[in-house]
Formats: structure tokens, C-alpha cells, sequence
């Protein structure tokens, strides 16, 4: 989102940002960053945002739940139906499974942050196209920069094609480590993808002690 922009959303939120008469534009940027970079300020956004077409379909936007702070910060495709209802992430009948992964890692909901790689869902729940893809791209950024994780894992195909500008099969993705924005990123399938395919579910459990054994290895 542009400054401008940005400037018109909190306007309009009724959030003021002084700003002195004659800043320099790097000024301006800092003074913005200092008054937005907040999950207060991130939500509000979020909520009027209409930078793509989902926001004509949406009943609301999902933010994302968990832990703020957490180490262990996933990022899956976009909200379900379900997802929208409840407003988190994984509430349909992948949560189930998703819960179950975090225990296998001794882990659970609330010691990690969860969120979507666009924030509405897309109808019929079908794929995100790329400029709705590409209109929630800032607000994961500044998620990540809020959240600050040691690791991220990008949960199914298109979360994994987005976040690393790869489009090779996610069976091969999975199999290497690498990188968003100096994190140590891993992709794993998707849980709804396991309960169609009960034969994966043993590369699922090494795609997650793969990651505790990164963890160990950054933390």
C-alpha cells in the first residue's frame, strides 16, 4: 500500500498522523511506519481494505490467530468458508489434523502464529488469482515483520508458490530449505491435502521433524 493510500485509510479510521510541514519523503515514511506498524492499526486496514475484488464478496476479513510473538509462523492458502465464519484459520475439517500436527511438535494454536496468504476468501472457494494474491502481499510482509518468527512454513501449493516465486511441485519444494525475507522457510502439504491422500501422511511427519530439527538449528 502506498503512503497516500495508507494516509486516506487512517483518515478515515479517524487516526491522526502528524507529520512536519516540510518532512522529507524518507521522514514521512518513518513517521507512517512508526503509527501503522501495529496489529491495531494492521486490523483496521485489513477490514476497510478494497484493493481487490474479494472485498465486493467477503463477510470478513481473517486476520490470522495465535501466538504474535510465536517462533513458528504458518502461512496457508486462503480462508474456507469455515475459516471466514469463525474468523481463524483452519477451523473446517482440516483443523482437526492441522491440531494434531502442532501436537505431534509438542506445539499447539497458541504457541504459534497462523495466517492466510490472502486475508478473504476467495467464492466457491476457489484459488486466489494473482492481483488478489498480490493486494494482500504487504499486509503478510508487515505481519512477519510484526511477528518477527525464527521460522516460517508455507502450508500447500499456493502458499508456497507465493511466498517463493517457484512454481516447481510442491513435492519437490518441500524436500529443500529456504528463505522469505532472511527466514528460514520450509513448505509442507496441506492438511486437506493429507486427508485426501492417507499415503502422505508419513512425509508429512518428516516434513515436521524437519522443521523442529531447523528450529534447533536458528533458535
Amino acid at each position: 500500500m502506498d503512503n497516500t493510500t495508507r494516509l486516506q485509510y487512517l483518515s478515515a479510521m479517524g487516526i491522526d498522523v502528524w507529520m512536519p510541514r516540510f518532512a522529507e519523503e524518507n521522514a514521512v515514511t518513518d513517521i507512517l511506519a512508526a503509527e501503522v506498524d501495529n496489529w491495531e492499526t494492521l486490523q483496521a486496514e485489513m477490514t476497510v481494505c478494497q484493493q481487490c475484488d474479494l472485498s465486493q464478496t467477503r463477510h470478513q476479513v481473517v486476520l490470522g490467530s495465535g501466538n504474535r510473538h510465536a517462533d513458528f509462523l504458518w502461512v496457508t492458502e486462503a480462508p474456507s468458508q469455515e475459516d471466514e465464519q469463525q474468523g481463524i484459520p483452519f477451523a473446517d475439517h482440516s483443523g482437526e489434523l492441522f491440531t494434531e500436527m502442532l501436537r505431534a511438535m509438542k506445539l499447539s494454536r497458541e504457541d504459534v502464529f497462523i495466517t492466510h496468504i490472502v486475508k478473504c476468501r476467495p467464492p466457491e472457494d476457489r484459488s486466489p488469482r494473482v492481483k488478489e494474491l498480490e493486494a494482500c502481499e504487504h499486509y503478510l510482509q508487515r505481519q512477519i515483520a510484526l511477528v518477527q518468527p525464527k521460522i516460517i512454513i508455507a502450508v500447500g501449493r499456493v502458499a508456497a508458490h507465493k511466498l517463493l516465486h517457484n512454481k516447481a511441485p510442491l513435492a519437490e519444494l518441500r524436500e529443500s530449505e529456504h528463505e522469505f525475507s532472511g527466514i528460514p522457510l520450509l513448505t509442507i502439504y496441506h492438511p486437506a491435502y493429507l486427508l485426501r491422500s492417507l499415503t502422505e501422511k508419513s512425509k508429512a511427519w518428516q516434513d515436521l521433524l524437519r522443521a523442529l530439527t531447523l528450529f534447533e538449528k536458528v533458535k
